[in-house]
């Protein structure tokens, strides 16, 4: 009996070791503790059935506060659970059709087990139109653009289930933007979304509902970084660059980039990874598309003032909608911002507010154009100084982390930074004159006495 239950024992802790270790997030499990909540739900509704299955609604619903997809647009794609097809689509289409030869007649759009979707382009007919669609992927965030911060199509399925009971849903789902970085979980049946009438009197629900949550991980994304940060004050004469080879290293050949004034750029600029969103950077010691710049540039007595510029390397590639995101301590006392949109973020709770997103105004700068002499962006930024925090020594006048759209760009070494020099002025005011004019007078006086 006791080698019995000391069996038993032995089985049962493995069994709970085995559970531990299947439940135990993964290496790559995505987390960010900027933005601890975001994520893009895919809302699948099923609105109406049909003799061989449904008309669905799905929409993708970006909750990430600073992470957008930009274009080349996002790629959805799933497993479906049986035999399904789509017959059509309205406000999307898929990559490819499939083999259909089996059917007479009617030719479903797509056949395939395993379809890829992805959105139509801007000035799409109107009847292959539904709200939310046709924006070429593209979905921005909440922060900045809530009314377009959502994408839509409809699709209508045959071969599938025609009730709640026997509709399957789809397994595998995956997002591309176009390349990795979202993890999508499986689909969870929910409440059946609720639809209100304009005049908010009346509402309808979908037949059946499910979702599926899709999160970023910047590993997945990419195995190198996509900016990098640089550094300079008034104070100090030296220029942190970024680190060498932050995103990269150049060839020795140089052929994983080009110079600006190469005769060779255009015909690099069309060459083979045009279509694939591929960068082309320009050579730098750093190699990095995005590169951000702060200055602090004026120290006042309550006050003081930073320079953000962000410039492009990139020739193939205008950032629409790009944002940054700034980690620093002084941010809650922002006191005026010029030619940024700007909103805190609180990602901790308990008025901790220390991280700050900005934006392009629109029409005016949120379009960092290509690699070239319009390639950059620029703000400044007047804070409010606290007097128990502020200082300008080791480096307390810089940022502690750096996004761009959404990735963390590699930041120079803190032993790096541009340090006070102990005999340079705190201010800007001229505090010293009038001692350095009493020692300019009196040796006038001594010379000639």
């Amino acid at each position: 009996m006791a080698a019995g239950g000391r069996s038993v024992a032995c089985c049962t802790a493995v069994l709970l070791a085995a559970a531990l270790l299947l439940s135990a997030p993964t290496a790559t499990e995505a987390y960010d503790s900027l933005d601890p909540n975001g994520n893009i739900t895919i809302k699948w509704d099923i609105m109406q059935w049909t003799p061989d299955g449904y008309v669905a609604v799905v929409t993708m619903f970006n909750y990430q506060q600073f992470r957008h997809i930009g274009a080349p647009g996002w790629q959805l794609g799933w497993t479906w659970a049986k035999k399904e097809v789509i017959w059509s689509m309205v406000g999307a289409q898929t990559t490819e059709q499939g083999d259909c030869s089996k059917f007479k007649g009617n030719t479903p759009h797509c056949c395939k087990k395993d379809p890829t979707i992805v959105d139509l382009l801007p000035g799409t007919p109107y009847n292959m139109q539904i709200a939310n669609c046709c924006k070429a992927g593209v979905i921005n965030t909440f922060n900045q653009d809530p009314a377009n911060a959502a994408s839509s199509f409809q699709i209508s399925v045959g071969l599938a289930g025609t009730t709640n009971k026997t509709v399957k849903v789809p397994k595998n789902f995956t997002l591309k933007t176009p390349g990795p970085g979202y993890t999508c979980g499986r689909a969870i049946v929910g409440r059946p979304t609720k639809f209100f009438t304009s005049d908010g009197r009346r509402a309808t629900q979908a037949l059946m509902t499910w979702n599926v949550t899709c999160t970023y991980s910047q590993f997945l994304a990419q195995k190198t970084p996509s900016c990098c940060v640089s550094l300079s004050s008034f104070y100090n004469d030296t220029i942190v660059n970024c680190p060498t080879c932050s995103c990269g290293c150049q060839n020795p050949s140089g052929s994983n980039c080009v110079n600006e004034d190469s005769p060779n750029l255009q015909s690099a600029i069309d060459g083979p990874g045009k279509w694939t969103g591929q960068p082309l950077v320009q050579c730098t010691s750093h190699m990095c598309p995005i590169r951000i710049h702060w200055h602090v540039k004026l120290n006042y007595k309550e006050y003081w003032r930073v320079k953000i510029t962000i410039t492009n390397f990139n020739f193939r590639m205008n950032y629409t909608q790009w944002n940054l995101v700034v980690q620093h301590p002084n941010f809650d006392n922002i006191t005026q911002l010029f030619s940024f949109n700007y909103k805190p973020l609180t990602p901790y709770g308990g008025g901790i507010n220390d991280t700050a997103m900005f934006w392009g105004v629109k029409f005016y700068n949120d379009l960092l154009m290509q690699a070239g002499k319009l390639g950059n962006v620029q703000s400044e930024l007047l804070l409010r100084k606290d007097s128990q925090a502020f200082t300008f020594e080791k480096g307390w006048a810089f940022p502690r982390r750096v996004y761009f759209n959404g990735d963390n760009c590699v930041m120079p070494s803190p032993e790096n930074y541009p340090w006070l020099p102990n005999a340079s002025p705190l201010t800007k005011q001229p505090l010293t004159l009038p001692l350095l004019v009493f020692w300019v007078v009196l040796a006038t006086l001594l010379a000639y006495a």
